[in-house]
């Protein structure tokens, strides 16, 4: 029997995605100055005013007001009509040095015996909906809020758009679990005032359908596009105006996106947030190399779909545990418990390997902030780093767990 599956996304300028990208453009920041800095940085954003807050292990030293305001911004939130613009908010930090007890942990004289930065669970998901091997429903949101971002920064169409908005994709799936056609679409976008409130409405809605949709569409994969047909149902602003938007209209908080930034509500997630975590934390890393684990089986042929758990106990190295459920979907004849006793011994997951696979101490994060951490496409980028007290230019990878680089690998273990 077929049924409907929906997933939301939230634009970099909802509240809680500005907290998460201060969190994680401070931590770049602590990064570029020591690629050693141990950060758990916490932001809260509301009408006028931002806080920092957080624990910092660092030889560094961070302007953290120069760089919130920065990321705002470049957000978009600059005027004063907003009531929350990164000229004029005040920014307070209250960060503090972090706890010894955890340090003493996390650094060992040998650093491969670096031990997890917390205890917890950490989950990695993958399936073959999209080339980028994620959701449709999920993928389908962030897209058309990657869209709208770039129309309100052309300037050109929609020219009332304002920084703060939500996407909701239902998916219509069959009795294979394969989807079959996009069911509703639900968008929410902050605007400028307007003189008459049903005209307004009525024209946000033509443009969301006309341009948006379209424009999205367009940037899909051929076989993707055939999943929106005319039938769809779309609600555009069901409350009616939404003038009063960002920090202003809603509190932001680090962390509170975590289903948007993993899997829509698909597979699973541990609860931990990512934003503003250094690698030494699991909760991040832990679940990149997890998301990591999983694509490559399902690129592979071990299954259809993959969820990987990871578990560990603080300051220790090795995981606890590693499960894997292919949902009945493995195409090798063996059991989940058989398959994840394999993917144990290919993957190293000791927060140490995970950090030198992905090069997490470079300053890749902020970009990871808005729009999802997982399914994005991997690429190179320079950056200036602090080395030796001197700015260096250096390449890095972003998205680096997204990586197609184990295919071979598991192939050869499992005889595919």
């Amino acid at each position: 029997m077929g049924y409907l599956f929906t997933s939301e996304s939230v634009s970099e300028g909802h509240p809680d995605k500005v907290a998460d990208q201060i969190s994680d453009a401070l931590l770049d920041e602590f990064l570029r100055q020591d690629a050693e800095s141990k950060v758990a940085a916490e932001t809260l954003v509301t009408t006028g005013l931002v806080v920092l807050s957080g624990e910092v292990k660092t030889k560094g030293y961070v302007p953290v007001q120069k760089i919130a305001r920065e990321v705002i911004n470049r957000i978009g939130y600059t005027e004063a009509g907003y009531m929350f613009d990164g000229s004029s908010c005040g920014v307070i930090s209250a960060i503090h040095e972090q706890s010894e007890d955890i340090s003493r942990g996390v650094e060992q004289e040998n650093p491969e015996d670096q031990g997890a930065g917390d205890q917890g669970m950490m989950f990695g998901y993958a399936c073959k909906e999209t080339e980028d091997y994620m959701p449709f429903p999920l993928q389908l949101s962030h897209q058309l809020l990657i869209e709208l971002a770039a129309i309100r920064r052309e300037n050109k169409e929609m020219t009332y758009l304002r920084p703060d908005s939500k996407s909701q994709v239902t998916m219509e799936y069959g009795d294979d679990n394969k989807p079959i056609r996009v069911h509703t679409i639900v968008i929410s976008t902050q605007h400028d005032d307007f003189d008459e409130e049903q005209a307004m409405l009525a024209k946000i809605k033509h443009d969301i359908q006309s341009i948006l949709i379209p424009r999205t569409k367009n940037k899909l994969q051929k076989q993707d596009q055939a999943l929106i047909d005319d039938s769809y149902i779309l609600h555009v602003n069901p409350t009616g105006k939404f003038v009063i938007g960002g920090p202003h209209g809603d509190t932001g908080l680090t962390g509170r996106k975590v289903i948007v930034d993993t899997y829509g509500g698909k597979g699973a997630h541990g609860g931990g947030a990512f934003s503003g975590k250094d690698s030494s934390k699991v909760d991040r890393s832990a679940a990149y190399a997890a998301r990591h684990i999983a694509k490559n089986m399902v690129a592979a042929g071990v299954a259809e779909e993959a969820l990987v758990q990871v578990a560990y106990a603080i300051g220790l190295a090795d995981p606890v545990g590693l499960f894997v459920n292919t949902y009945g979907t493995a195409k090798v004849n063996l059991s989940d418990e058989q398959i994840a006793n394999e993917i144990s011994a290919i993957f190293d997951m000791r927060p140490s390997a995970i950090v030198k696979r992905f090069g997490l101490k470079n300053p890749i994060f902020e970009p990871t902030a808005a729009y999802g951490h997982m399914g994005r496409k991997p690429y190179k980028q320079k950056v200036v780093v602090k080395q030796n007290g001197l700015d260096v230019e250096k390449e890095v990878e972003f998205f680096t767990w997204e990586k197609l680089d184990f295919v071979e690998e598991i192939k050869a273990v499992f005889d595919l």
